[in-house]
């Protein structure tokens, strides 16, 4: 059985390799030919960065090929192969973010018969097997997501005296995280339409867009604040994205409409708990409050919180946005400009359609640590199509701001 799931796994690479190297040299090098149907805009947005997985893919079958006993492929060593790649494997986020995006490009061209005979031609000179464009495009997406299946199998038939057995079981842990990591950065550019709608609706908003620079709500609240040299404790409703805090304040008398007011960059502040009693820094006493103190200088803004468990939750959410942020930069994870044009397209035809209307804070499900991490399961029967539905949420049962559903602009 074990010399089964090798061979499978090997075969499969084989067939995954041809298929790569059809997608590059039978339809992006000819795409490339033909300037007067695609611009580059185009070309990435369709292709993504699948030239890189190619190269990457043949180092990795390589390595894969020189471990595989062709005598006694029970024998066989692969596991060690997947640990030296590991860290190649994150270029696949890359290419399932974009891969809507792709799917989308590409239909739009293919109302165009001439996209369609020029696609059909370069399959038959290719001389590729009887499948459509956008079926070869999901190849890769499929795969990264098989992998965590192959090794549990392999693992299963592995026995634990073996000596590829720990080895088998590191890659299929690192491969399970990798599958987790691209499922969560795709909800992320889901959310997007979402965050950019929600700006809309917040009155007097000044500077940049909140998708130049982050993707992701991870905690929102009201807390009093206090911030030098004024000294003065104002109420306002804070909404914590990656890299940067966004200061909103309630209308008197409509309290569901937001006004802007100002924003504090998280990249140059650090966090810093504060004790109850007198503070030094702002000669007032404080109770259940918090710090952020700019690394550059000596700016520091002081938060208040009702309750001592608000303020426990807020510390933690903040140390979850650090961990995103050194997440995100491990793996290259940002939005594209092609997305972020698409976010605000969905803006305008909301807003045409509907008007802009004005949306309150989402009520809070039960108080949880937004820092507890659900485990992921891919399910042997996992149907190849369901390729990033996985059992359970990164964070658990009920994510803060719950993809902001409950915002009542909205509702459908």
């Amino acid at each position: 059985m074990r010399a089964n799931v090798i061979n499978e796994i090997m075969s499969t690479e084989r067939h995954y390799i041809k298929h790569l190297k059809d997608i590059c040299e039978g339809y992006l090098r000819q795409c490339r030919k033909r300037v007067d149907m695609f611009n580059d805009d185009q070309l990435k947005v369709i292709f993504g960065n699948i030239e890189d997985i190619y190269r990457f893919q043949m180092g990795f079958v390589r390595d894969l090929e020189k471990q595989y006993n062709t005598e006694d492929p029970h024998l066989s060593e692969i596991g060690p192969c997947f640990l030296e790649h590991q860290d190649g494997f994150w270029i696949y986020s890359e290419y399932c973010n974009n891969h809507l995006d792709a799917c989308m490009e590409l239909s739009k061209l293919m109302r165009d018969g001439r996209y369609q005979h020029f696609f059909e031609a370069c399959r038959l000179l290719q001389q590729m097997i009887d499948i459509a464009i956008d079926g070869f495009l999901l190849t890769p997406v499929q795969k990264i997501c098989k992998y965590p299946l192959q090794l549990a199998e392999l693992l299963k038939y592995t026995a634990q005296e073996h000596s590829d057995y720990r080895y088998v079981a590191a890659a299929l842990a690192v491969m399970r995280n990798v599958t987790q990591q691209i499922n969560e950065r795709k909800r992320r550019l889901e959310n997007i339409d979402k965050i950019a709608q929600w700006q809309a609706s917040v009155l007097d908003w000044e500077g940049d867009d909140i998708l130049d620079r982050s993707s992701e709500l991870i905690y929102t609240g009201e807390l009093s604040w206090i911030y030098q040299p004024y000294g003065r404790s104002q109420q306002r409703v804070f909404f914590l994205f990656d890299h940067q805090l966004v200061l909103c304040k309630k209308d008197l008398i409509r309290r569901d409409i937001l006004y802007y007011k100002g924003r504090i960059d998280m990249d140059r502040y650090e966090v810093r708990d504060a004790i109850d009693g007198r503070d030094d820094d702002f000669n007032v006493s404080v109770k259940n409050a918090f710090k952020l103190c700019n690394k550059d200088s000596e700016e520091i803004h002081i938060f208040l919180a009702k309750k001592p468990e608000e303020k426990i939750r807020w510390l933690r959410a903040f140390h979850e946005e650090r961990k995103m942020v050194q997440e995100d930069e491990k793996i290259g994870f940002e939005i594209s400009e092609y997305q972020k044009r698409q976010a605000a397209m969905t803006v305008r035809k909301v807003t045409k359609q509907k008007g802009v209307n004005r949306c309150t804070p989402p009520s809070y499900p039960p108080p949880q640590d937004p820092l507890s991490a659900g485990q992921y399961e891919v399910t042997e029967d996992m149907a190849q199509g369901e390729v990033f539905e996985f059992s359970q949420s990164k964070r658990g049962q009920a994510p803060f701001w719950q993809n902001f559903s409950r915002l009542a602009p909205f509702k459908k």
